[in-house]
């Protein structure tokens, strides 16, 4: 006879196992259940945060148990692919705030196209680079 070690062993061979998708839901589900616990006296609430949270570890469980690696493997692409969207609409939002210390951000008027001028220069004349629309902004 093996060990317990040996048959988990067997057991998870061609298994999916743990991916990022799965990490995040078994972490979202803990949060909802630590929150039904806190939230205890308001009942539905509680109830409702109860209900999702363990179904979302018995859908982590499932991911992470099942042998269809086509489907798992789609699934976590899939959410990748959104937490990649996330991060890039922050990332660009960070670099849009560090831009606003040295430049004025100015739309053409004609085309609406974003035309970057380092701050403190004065009134300068602007040429759209993508229209060639000449507009006066102060910086």
């Amino acid at each position: 006879m093996g060990s317990l070690k040996e048959k988990f062993d067997r057991f998870m061979q061609g298994r999916y196992g743990v991916d990022n998708l799965s990490k995040f839901t078994l972490i979202a589900s803990l949060v909802l259940v630590v929150l039904s616990a806190v939230l205890g006296r308001i009942r539905i609430l509680s109830s409702i945060f109860d209900i999702l949270g363990i179904a979302g570890i018995v859908i982590t469980y499932y991911r992470m148990l099942s042998r269809d690696y086509n489907r798992r493997i789609a699934e976590n692409q899939k959410y990748l692919e959104q937490i990649g969207r996330v991060k890039n609409f922050f990332n660009r939002q960070r670099s849009m705030a560090n831009e606003r210390k040295d430049y004025r951000i100015f739309a053409c008027p004609s085309c609406r196209q974003k035309i970057r001028i380092p701050k403190g220069k004065g009134q300068v004349e602007i040429t759209c680079p993508k229209c060639h629309e000449k507009f006066l902004k102060r910086t």
